[in-house]
C-alpha cells in the first residue's frame, strides 16, 4: 500500500454555497501531509468527508487502502481523529473521557494514556468543564494519539496550545511518521505546517490550488531582495534581469521580488559598488501568499 489517503474527484456542495469541487488528493504512507487554506476554503469539509461524517455528492474516498463507505469498525480503529470543533463531556474527568473513548476503540493500553498525559502536562483528575481551552485540546490530542493509529487526521490541532506544548506535539508527529504511519494535518497556521510537513496541499474556494513538497514550493516563491549601493542605484542595471518583479528604486536603495535562482542577480550586480545586499529566503507563508496573489490577478 503506497497511499494512506486517496480522494478521487470528490465533490460536496451545500445549499447555501461552499463545499469542495472535484477534489483529488493522494497522501503517501509515512509522511506528514499539510493541508492549507484560509477559513472557508474547504479544509474542514474535506476532513469530515474523509472520516465519513458527511457524504460526498460524487467521488470516492479510500483510507489505508479501504473505501470508507464499505469499510467497517476495523478501519476506524486504525485512524486517530481530532476535530476542529472538539466537544467533551464537561462533568467527566480527563481520565474518564479517555477511558470511555479507549473502550470504544476496542481497548487501549492505559500506560499509553498516562505517558501521553505526562508528555503534555495534562491533569487527568479534573472534570473537562474545569479545564482551560488548551487543556481540553490536550485531551483531544491524547485521544487521537493513544491507539497508535496508522493514520492521524488532525483539524487545527494546536489551537489554544502554548508554544512548549506545540513543540512537544510536533515531536509526537515525527515519531508517528518515524514508525511508518501517516499524518494528515489541516491548518491555517503556515509556520506550523512549514515546520513539520513533508508535502503540502493548498486549497482555495473548494478546489486544490497546488500540491508539492515543501522544498519545491519554496523554489516557486519570490525572494525579497534589498540592494544598497554607493551613490544612486542605476535603474538600468536591472532592466534585463529575468525574474525581477515589483522593482522599486529610492536613491541608493533598490527593492524587488525575484523568482528563480539568485545567480542572474549577482551577475547583474557585479559591476556595481554594492554596500549591502539582503536576500530573504522564502518560507511557506511567502509561497502561500504569492500563489493566492497570482490567482487573484488571473
Amino acid at each position: 500500500m503506497h497511499s494512506a489517503v486517496q480522494l478521487d474527484a470528490v465533490t460536496k456542495r451545500y445549499r447555501g454555497g461552499g463545499g469542495v469541487t472535484d477534489l483529488s488528493l493522494d497522501v503517501r504512507v509515512g509522511e506528514v501531509f499539510g493541508f492549507l487554506g484560509p477559513n472557508g476554503a474547504g479544509k474542514t469539509t474535506t476532513i469530515r468527508l474523509m472520516v465519513d461524517l458527511i457524504r460526498p455528492d460524487s467521488g470516492r474516498i479510500c483510507l489505508l487502502g479501504e473505501d470508507i463507505r464499505t469499510a467497517g469498525p476495523q478501519l476506524r480503529q486504525r485512524i486517530g481523529y481530532l476535530p476542529g470543533d472538539l466537544s467533551l463531556w464537561g462533568r467527566f474527568t480527563g481520565r474518564e473521557i479517555l477511558g470511555h473513548l479507549a473502550h470504544l476503540r476496542g481497548g487501549v493500553d492505559p500506560a499509553s494514556i498516562e505517558s501521553l498525559a505526562h508528555r503534555f502536562d495534562l491533569d487527568l483528575t479534573k472534570p473537562a468543564k474545569a479545564l482551560s481551552r488548551g487543556n481540553r485540546q490536550k485531551i483531544g490530542i491524547v485521544q487521537a494519539l493513544m491507539g497508535r493509529p496508522a493514520l492521524l487526521i488532525l483539524d487545527e490541532p494546536t489551537s489554544g496550545l502554548d508554544p512548549l506544548v506545540q513543540s512537544e506535539f510536533h515531536r509526537c508527529l515525527r515519531e508517528v511518521v518515524d514508525r511508518g504511519d501517516t499524518v494528515f494535518l489541516s491548518s491555517h497556521t503556515l509556520s506550523e505546517v512549514d515546520r513539520v510537513a513533508d508535502r503540502v496541499g493548498m486549497i482555495r474556494d473548494g478546489r486544490i490550488a497546488a500540491v508539492d513538497d515543501v522544498a519545491s514550493l519554496r523554489t516557486r516563491a519570490l525572494h525579497r531582495v534589498e540592494i544598497r549601493t554607493a551613490g544612486r542605484f542605476p535603474a538600468e542595471a536591472l532592466d534585463s534581469l529575468a525574474g525581477a518583479r515589483h522593482v522599486d528604486i529610492d536613491g541608493d536603495l533598490a527593492r524587488l521580488d525575484l523568482s528563480g535562482g539568485v545567480a542572474p542577480l549577482l551577475r547583474a550586480l557585479a559591476p556595481l559598488d554594492v554596500i549591502d545586499l539582503t536576500i530573504h529566503e522564502p518560507d511557506l507563508e511567502d509561497v502561500f501568499l504569492d500563489l493566492y496573489r497570482d490567482e487573484e490577478r488571473s
